[in-house]
């Protein structure tokens, strides 16, 4: 055996010696590997046979073409400023390789984004067609990132659904998609997104997003990621997925700008990723980044849409937004307020800050910029230190370009200033008039129906709390409750402060649940109490807080009506037990209707463990309420 392999090695040396020295350097390296693997089949199959010829062996390996070197027309395409430049090197006697009419084309498509208008005569040139020609006949030889980029630059120069030579490097693409880059898989996503769902190369899209989503352990820095979210994130939900947990993985990698860029994305796609969230949340407090206006703006907006709380990066955005105060226009003042609004995270000195900015900038905000503020202030319940100087403004604003605004906003911004107990009869005359207030009587939106609603606090608010004004009101007809009013779910809160009530009460004659007043307002339980503190029967009594009376006879002397509300966790501003601007005019109203009103917070419930604790604790509430009467 050894013998017989000697003998074959020595004829293949005997046949080099004659070969090489006519051989190119290039085919001197086929040489060496025919060799080696001629070497290694003989070693490993004794009964494999010698080839006759080892020159007609090297004719038949397959070779790789390498990249050839830079020749004149590359420079000649790269320092091209018009497309004329790029059209004459079409048949002026250069030697072009098969990527050059690729990357003419795509310099074609760079210099005509800065000149748009010029695509449609650029396509009808016939060197064009011979450009776009000869790119296609070359398109198997085409490299991988060069033809990716082609594709991109096809879909920007405007050709036609139908033109053969675009489909034809899609179609490649689509041969090709297994043995691309991811790099150049996220190009494509990157740049030719919109532009496939505008061709309606949704084969081509889909197959993508196939590839990006199987290969996503690829991924190795955080700019892919956050741009593959970005572009194609929202068009396929395992993708998404994929991406969260390369962006978890990645997160540290991540500057100001990316997380800023995760953030939105997850914003506009409403994706509440809370692991992610989390890890965002860590690094903006850890790292020293330094925040620009434009991002803080951005992650305000983020966290409020996803309604995600962390304390100590609304510290640092609301400290980082008082620096910047000075350079923020009315539209940013009022953005950045709606979205803290939305987080119901009150700090007190960048609120301040926004009223006194609006106070500076009286004279160019506009009545939009305006009610967002005002909006904002009213959801917090946040009262300005120059509070008369203020709303002196809205005040002025709304007089002459009130009627200017959308119905609903109209309504919205009247019920603010309810909230504030800053409004006035002209402005509840506009919304409460007949004219205005029927289109929304009929509504079955949701919108209709939360401005319905608003229409009643409106309407509660000239009632109880305006004794001069005189009208208009909203008809009886609109009064009455309506069936989504009573159709939400029960709470636990609700349903064990029910059950105790029931115990104390003994009778189901003398009180009631979930009633729905003619002010908007659901109380959670009623009750009524004699001089001796004795639960009286409540259907026997008149009720001028419904809207369809139940009893006839007056109460007696000295008895005491009492209103039991319960407050929820999401009722209170963030990290504090001040009720938002919502619920304090619910309060409101209730006491300014003649009740005594006993409240139930969810952090004094959930202290109370056994059934007497909170029977002690509803009997306690009501006996203080009485008192503080009393003592009026």
């Amino acid at each position: 055996m050894a013998a017989h392999l000697v003998k074959r090695c020595t004829c293949l040396l005997r046949e080099a010696t004659c070969v090489v020295p006519a051989m190119s350097p290039a085919g001197r390296l086929r040489l060496a590997r025919v060799a080696h693997r001629t070497l290694t089949s003989s070693a490993t199959s004794p009964s494999s046979h010698f080839p006759a010829s080892l020159t007609e062996l090297v004719e038949r390996e397959p070779v790789f073409t390498p990249y050839p070197g830079r020749q004149e027309v590359d420079w000649l395409i790269e320092k091209a400023t018009r497309p004329e430049e790029l059209l004459e090197l079409i048949g002026g006697g250069h030697s072009l390789h098969q990527n050059h009419a690729a990357h003419i084309l795509i310099q074609l498509s760079r210099l005509l984004s800065e000149k748009p208008e010029n695509k449609a005569s650029l396509t009808q040139d016939a060197r064009f067609q011979q450009l776009l020609h000869l790119a296609n006949s070359q398109i198997t030889s085409i490299w991988h990132g060069t033809l990716v980029k082609l594709l991109r630059s096809l879909y920007a120069l405007a050709l036609p659904k139908t033109c053969k030579e675009l489909r034809s490097v899609e179609q490649e693409v689509r041969w090709r998609m297994r043995r691309l880059k991811y790099k150049h898989l996220a190009f494509l996503a990157e740049s030719s997104t919109t532009y496939m769902q505008e061709q309606d190369s949704q084969e081509l899209l889909a197959e993508l997003l196939v590839h990006l989503e199987r290969r996503w352990t690829e991924i190795e820095d955080g700019r892919t990621v956050v741009a593959i979210m970005m572009k194609v994130g929202h068009l396929s939900e395992p993708l998404m997925n994929r991406l969260e947990d390369k962006c978890l993985e990645l997160v540290e990698q991540f500057g100001p700008d990316d997380l800023r860029k995760v953030l939105l994305t997850l914003a506009a796609q409403n994706r509440r990723s809370v692991p992610l969230l989390r890890a965002i949340s860590y690094h903006l407090v850890q790292k020293p980044f330094t925040l620009t206006k434009g991002t803080l703006m951005d992650l305000a907006y983020a966290y409020g849409k996803l309604n995600f709380h962390q304390t100590q990066v609304f510290q640092r955005l609301a400290a980082d937004l008082l620096s910047h105060m000075p350079s923020l226009t009315p539209s940013e003042v009022a953005r950045c307020a709606k979205s803290l609004a939305l987080l119901k995270w009150l700090n007190l000195p960048l609120f301040e800050a926004f009223a006194q900015h609006i106070l500076n900038t009286a004279q160019d905000i506009t009545l939009q910029h305006l009610c967002n503020v005002v909006l904002a202030f009213a959801r917090l319940n946040f009262h300005p230190e120059q509070e008369d100087r203020f709303f002196s403004v809205v005040h002025e604003k709304l007089m002459s370009e009130l009627a200017d605004l959308s119905p609903a906003l109209q309504v919205d911004v009247v019920w603010a200033l309810c909230v504030l107990q800053q409004v006035q009869e002209a402005e509840l005359r506009a919304v409460l008039s007949s004219d205005f207030h029927t289109q929304f009587l009929g509504g079955k939106s949701p919108k209709d129906e939360s401005t319905l609603q608003k229409l009643l606090h409106i309407n509660a608010t000239a009632l109880l709390e305006h004794p001069d004004y005189t009208g208009p009101l909203l008809p009886a007809l609109a009064l009455v409750p309506r069936p989504t009013a009573l159709d939400k779910k029960v709470t636990p809160l609700q349903k064990e402060l029910q059950e105790t009530l029931k115990g104390l009460l003994g009778s189901a004659n003398k009180g009631c649940f979930a009633v729905t007043t003619q002010y908007g307002w659901v109380l959670d339980a009623e009750v009524l109490l004699d001089t001796e503190g004795q639960f009286l029967n409540l259907r026997d009594f008149v009720a001028p807080h419904l809207a369809q009376a139940t009893g006839s006879r007056p109460l007696p002397p000295g008895a005491k009506r009492l209103a039991f509300l319960r407050w929820e966790f999401p009722n209170f501003n963030s990290r504090s037990k001040d009720l938002l601007g919502r619920f304090f005019l619910a309060r409101r109203h209730v006491l300014a209707a003649g009740f005594l009103v006993v409240d139930v917070p969810y952090y004094e419930w959930l202290e109370l463990k056994s059934e007497w604790q909170k029977g002690a604790y509803l009997k306690d509430k009501m006996r203080k309420a009485v008192a503080e009467e009393l003592a009026k």
